[in-house]
Formats: C-alpha cells, structure tokens, sequence
C-alpha cells in the first residue's frame, strides 16, 4: 500500500504556490529541509535563514563589499545563483570557521597516495562530508613505505561505555614490546588517528618484521544515536569495531611489500564503509587507475552474483568497492580497439571509464599554455614523447619552475568523486547557476547570476588549510568552479519545439543545427568569460592568485532539485515523471511530505524473507522511506514539446552537446553521463577516438547503458509518466492534503536534532552511490 493522511483538504488548496520555491519545483521543500535546513534552537532553519547564515559567512571570510552582498542575496533570493551545497548547509556556522574543518566547506577534493597520512586525510575528509578522489598509479603509490609488520587485533572493546563529560578527545596508544594499546577519542580527529595508527604500525622499523599485538579501546566513543557536535547528525560508529581487523587483515597479505593499487583502494573504501553505516551519511569517491592495471581494470567484475534460486550476493571481500567510482588513465591516445573495449566494458557493467590525461594537464596549465597552439604542442609532445619531456619542454619555454612546482603541475589530472575538477591535492569549492530561473533574453539578469556564482567560490580562496600538502597546492594553484544546472532547459526556452526536434534527430550539421550551435556557443562563452573577469577581478583586489580555471559543470543532483533544474547539462529523464526522494523510516520531512499530499512507499532496499519489495511503510522490516512526487519541467506545454521523445535521443546527440560545453564554457572537465544502447557502442568509440586525435579538448566522461523502461528497477528515483497520469497524480496530491504550508506542517513532526549530516561530497544520481543495486 502506499501511505496518505487521514482527511483530505478544501477546495482552497488548489490555489498553494510551492512556498519559497519555483513551482516548478515540487521536490524542492522536501530537499531542502532534509539536506540544507539546520536545526537550530528555536527549529528548522528557514529558505531566508539559510540565506542570512550562508551569505554572512561569505561576507566575512570574503571581505565582501555591501555591493557584492546585495546581488549575491538578490541572486539567492530568486534562486538563480547559489554557493555550493556544502557551503549553504554549513556557511556562517562556528564550526567551520574553524581552521581544522575548512576542508568541510568543500565537496570536491583529490588527495595523492604516497605516504599513510594520505589514507588518514581521506578518511577525515569523508567525514566531514567531501568527496574523495585518489590517483593510485605506480608513479605515486610506489613512494608508500613497504609493509613489513603483520597485525593481529586481539580485541575490540565495546563503544559508549565512558559516560559523556568523561571522554577522552584525542587518540592515544601505548606500546610495550610488541604489544600495542590504543585509545580511540571521541573525536572525528581520534577515528581517524587511529585508523592511520594502524597503518603506520605495520611498517615501523622497531618491531623488525615481527607480529604485532594490537588492543583497541572504543569505551570513549560515543554511542549510536548520540548527537555530534558542531557539524551536525548523529554518532553512528556500529562499523567502526570491525575496521581495526579488516585493515589488519588487509595489511597481513602485503607483507614484506608495498601496497597493490586494488589493496590501496579497499583501504580507502573500508575507511568509507565505516563512515556511511547505517546510511547516515553518504560518501563519494574516485580512484584513478594506470591504463594497463589489470587487476584494477577487473576489480569491480562480477562484484554481484546471482545463485540458483535469483538471490543477490555481494562478495564481501570486495564489498568496498563499491564506495568509488574507478577510472583508467591514459597518458597516451588510446587506440580505437582500446576505447572500443572501453566502451564495451560500460555498457554491461558500467565500469571502466577513461581519462585522457594530456588533456586534463594541459587544461589545468592554462596560465602557461594560453593558447590552442601551445596547448596542441604540448599534448603532442606529452604523447609522443613522453612525462619526462614535457617536463623539459614547459621548463624551458615557461620557466624556470622550481622541481616540486613542475611535479605538481604535470601532476594536475586528479579527479573528484563526478570528474568535474582537475588537479593535484586538492580543495575546491564549487557555485552553481540556475539557468531554467533566468530568461534567455535578459543578458544583464545573467550577467548578475554568473557574477554572484564568481564571488562566492572566490571567498574560499582565503582559506589557509592547516596541512601543508593542501595549504601548498592552493599557493601553487588556486581552483574554483562555476557551475550550472538547467542549460537544457534554458535552450528549450530560447529556441523553443524546434531546437527540441533537432535533437530528436540527432543534432544534424545542417544549416538549421549550425545556427543553433553557433547561438548555443555565444551564451556559453559569454557566460564563462563574465565568470574569469569577476573571479580575476576579486583576487586581484585581494591580493590572491589568480586561478588559471574557473568553470565546470557539475552533475547537479539535489540542488537542481530546489528549482526544478534538468541536472547539470543533461536533458531531462521526460517531460514528466514521478521523482523519488529517499529518506529514513519516519523521518519529520517525510511526515510532512505525508500531510502536503505526496504518498511513501518502502525503498528499493526493503524487502520480505522471499526477496519481494514491501509494500507497507510501517511493515517492521522496513528501514527507507521514498517519497513519490509528481513532477513536471517548465517547458513541457509547449506547443509541439510533449511529442518529442527524450528517450529516443541519441547517445550522438547527447556527445555532441556535451562537448559544445567541454569546449567553449568549461576550463576544469565537463561531468558527463553518455547513456546509451548497444547498437551505439561502435559509433560512440569512433567519436571518442577522432576527439581524442583532433585534440577537441575531451577528457573524461562516464557511458551508462540505456534500457526501455520495461526493463529499469522499480522505485527508481525517475519514472517517467504520461500528461494523463501526471494530471490525475497532481489531482490526488491536492485532494490528499492536510497542510497548505510545509514549513508548518514540518513543525508537527521535527522535535529532535537532524540525522543527515547535510549533502554528500558528490550529491547526484549521476554518480554512483553505495547502495547501488545489481545489474544482469
């Protein structure tokens, strides 16, 4: 059954608006008081308190002028420019003013494994909620000490015996011969102090390749349930007892030798398993692989498997993996057979994406190679030639550069968790606009827009990070990304039903299509140029670094939904479709969402001792919630609109736009989902190859196969759904409401402190998730 209030509404509910959003929107307040309202001591923050907490924090750590305030509050108040995600959920708190938290405010982040601090940071990152990429190629991982030490956890105390005012913080540990004690504190800081201690351990010269006897004491820790401090959300630490013994054990098989880039990557994963138990908190990764690493290539092959009788089962040894994405890196063009492979390998598992790296590196030397020329000559030596080469190359016709300067620039080709930032042991913080909220006609509305997204990732640029490896990176290279959601929206609205029908037909080079792109390619590098000068502007008045690349397109999951945005640059899934949002078992948004109208059914996750989804929300066994929302885009009753099929555009069509972007807005790398049907595979490797060998700037994309709809999951977060049954839902949502106001109606339910501990590093059904389900 699906679940509903108890009494219906008058006649008077036919006439509600969305609140403080877009009517368009009607995910947006359940989205918004889930993710982005903090609870505060008088209740859930308010659209315009987030706005007063976020804009303050700006003010302040930007130095912004009462000018600069005025448009970035206008720009959020009409919900055409917001800070990133992260930013409007812990902006202006004191916990991030912080110095130890900066790395919080930012959701995109890459960190290079060559010594155990690197597996430490990345834990700490993940738990204050970034998303986590990792370059574990030979080149690095081979600098890692040599493990030489096995580890054996005697035993794991029980947590939350300490009672609260009588914990220690920090970590500490005794050792005694080869017996090791440690002491977790009850501190993000302490998990992941003795998470590293652990590591560290098994190559410490003093124990002489012996067995190391290690104790772990977690009496300090607090207990599930219990409220952390600051960042918000609940203590959650039910997996943290396992860890100890699975890195031990996970150490133990690389004995006498340094880590493999599989090995490297479960220790990461296992970290983030720890982190997001109990779905409390969401973690995104990337592991970028060398192109010939087999085992790496493999290491997701077969990770679901299906016994006699249908059932699912995981291979728990490699469950982990699951927390990343993975990526080949290619320092060289790969050959036609390669990317055919490659694309291959996408369709039946979704794995295996590759990454042009020359491209990554000379994009992210822009204030060296600053032209197209340069840029070519560069990536041709890098190719053919070889690192080293280019090395000499930029050295000797952009130098000097001082040796650990150059290393970090040809180093510039890490990855955040979606793709979408480039760099080396880094922090980046990303602003996003929202172009379905502006009118392709108003030049100056997005002038403004684009200006305000400019001064709010500038701010951060102020941020002086505590460890070196971060604080050294941002001197070198400042990085900030401009972002949008909604492009597609906003060219439907500029050019109307026939732009809509050149892409149903695959986005043909004729004199119709070259004018379209042509138009497509003036707004996109208006807008990235209005983004440079306001950036550039700022930094200069600040005495800052300019950045070389200040543009991207991110894959635009949650936040989109406050306007109703098609995610990023992507079409959207239909002109209509149920969107399901997924929260815990009786949370007070979905109790809310209950008496404005919207029905719950159990998640995907849910199901009876014979493997059948539940039905009954309140069923014992029940432990996800999703919310049902009918929703419609902006554009949908145009004239002509609602018979293009956006199902049937091609996967040619889609390429093509995205590298309309990749090429005249985005300086970092374009988040890209190609997704695709079988009979696609040879036309989409051809076009990978001849942009990879004419140098058009691509560098990575993910390729997701595409089925028809009697094929797809059910309950998944989009299904779309003809005008008939979206007027008929939309009717029923109105008639089952009991509330005309959702802020109120939240009132009636949300008495304690928020779970969520605000947005994912990478918050987008563009990437993957952890609880991803299996395919065939």
């Amino acid at each position: 059954m699906t679940l509903t209030p108890s009494r219906a509404t008058d006649a008077q509910t036919l006439h509600l608006t969305n609140g403080d959003f877009p009517a368009t929107a009607p995910a947006a307040n359940p989205v918004f008081y889930r993710t982005y309202s903090r609870k505060t001591t008088t209740g859930r923050e308010s659209w315009d308190q987030v706005g007063q907490r976020n804009l303050e924090g700006l003010r302040q750590l930007g130095q912004l002028n009462q000018d600069e305030i005025a448009l970035m509050q206008r720009m959020q108040t009409e919900k055409k420019a917001l800070p990133s995600g992260r930013w409007l959920w812990i902006g202006g708190t004191p916990w991030i003013e912080q110095q130890e938290n900066f790395s919080g405010a930012y959701n995109c982040t890459s960190t290079n494994l060559i010594d155990w601090e690197a597996f430490g940071l990345m834990m700490d990152l993940a738990m204050m909620g970034c998303g986590t990429g990792a370059i574990i190629e030979p080149r690095l991982i081979d600098r890692l000490p040599i493990v030489r030490n096995p580890i054996e956890v005697l035993g794991v105390s029980d947590i939350g015996i300490t009672p609260a005012g009588q914990r220690q913080e920090t970590t500490t540990h005794e050792i005694v011969g080869n017996k090791v004690s440690i002491k977790v504190g009850d501190t993000r800081r302490g998990w992941v102090d003795s998470y590293q201690l652990l590591l560290e351990l098994s190559s410490d010269a003093r124990f002489n390749g012996e067995l190391v006897q290690v104790t772990v004491d977690l009496s300090d820790v607090r207990p599930v349930g219990e409220t952390l401090k600051g960042f918000g959300g609940m203590a959650n630490p039910v997996k943290l007892k396992d860890l100890y013994a699975r890195v031990a054990r996970l150490l133990g098989k690389a004995i006498n030798r340094r880590l493999t880039s599989i090995e490297c990557c479960l220790l990461i994963d296992e970290a983030a398993v720890t982190i997001v138990a109990g779905n409390i908190r969401r973690s995104a990764g990337m592991r970028q692989f060398a192109a010939n690493d087999q085992e790496a290539s493999s290491a997701k092959d077969n990770l679901w498997q299906q016994d006699d009788e249908g059932n699912w089962r995981i291979d728990p040894e490699r469950d982990a993996l699951r927390m990343a994405n993975h990526t080949r890196v290619y320092h060289t063009r790969p050959s036609k057979d390669v990317l055919r492979e490659a694309v291959i390998k996408q369709f039946h598992s979704g794995e295996g994406a590759i990454q042009f790296a020359p491209e990554a590196i000379a994009r992210s030397n822009a204030d060296l190679l600053t032209t197209p020329e340069l840029r070519k000559e560069f990536i041709d030596i890098y190719c053919d030639q070889g690192r080293e080469e280019a090395a000499r190359w930029l050295s000797l016709n952009h130098g000097p550069i001082e040796a650990a300067e150059l290393e970090h620039r040809l180093t510039r080709y890490g990855l955040n968790p979606c793709g979408e930032i480039l760099g080396a042991d880094f922090h980046c913080n990303l602003a996003e606009i929202h172009l379905n909220q502006i009118d392709p006609s108003d030049e100056e509305g997005q002038r403004d827009a684009f200006r305000a997204g400019a001064l709010s990732v500038a701010c951060l640029l102020n941020h002086k990070f505590e460890v070196e490896r971060y604080r050294q990176s941002r001197d070198w290279d400042p990085i900030v990304g401009v972002s949008f959601t909604g492009l597609f929206d906003f060219f439907v609205h500029a050019f109307g039903t026939p732009w809509l029908n050149w892409w149903e037909a695959g986005r043909p080079d004729t004199e119709e299509g070259q004018d379209f792109k042509r138009q497509e390619a003036a707004f996109l590098s208006r807008w990235k140029t209005i983004v440079n000068e306001t950036v550039w502007d700022y930094c200069d008045r600040q005495g800052l670094r300019r950045p070389n690349r200040c543009t991207t397109v991110q894959p635009a999951g949650t936040k989109s939904l406050l306007t109703g945005a098609a995610p990023g640059w992507h079409p959207p899934k239909a002109q209509r479709f149920i969107r399901r949002i997924t929260f815990r078992k009786n949370d007070p948004v979905a109790m809310a969402c209950m008496d404005y109208g919207y029905t719950v059914v159990p998640s995907q996750s849910d199901k009876d001792d014979q493997g059948r989804l539940l039905d009954d929300p309140f069923d014992s066994r029940c432990t996800e919630w999703l919310v049902e929302i009918p929703t419609e885009v902006s554009w949908a009753n145009l004239p002509g609109a609602d018979a293009v099929d956006i199902n049937a555009f091609s996967a040619m069509a889609q390429f093509d736009f995205y590298m309309q972007v990749q090429s005249h807005y985005t300086a970092h790398n374009t988040s890209a989902t190609i997704e695709f049907r079988e009979h696609e595979i040879e036309p989409l490797a051809e076009a990978l190859h001849q942009t990879i060998e004419r140098g058009e700037g691509y560098i990575s994309a993910a390729l997701l196969a595409r089925f028809d709809a009697n094929a797809t999951f059910p309950r998944l977060p989009f299904e779309p759904i003809d005008a008939e049954t979206y007027e008929q839902m939309q009717l029923e949502v109105v008639k089952r409401r009991v509330n005309t106001n959702f802020f109120d109606a939240l009132k009636r339910y949300d008495s304690g402190e928020l779970t969520e501990a605000g947005p994912a590093g990478c918050d987008s059904d563009k990437c993957l998730l952890p609880l991803a389900k299996p395919t065939n």
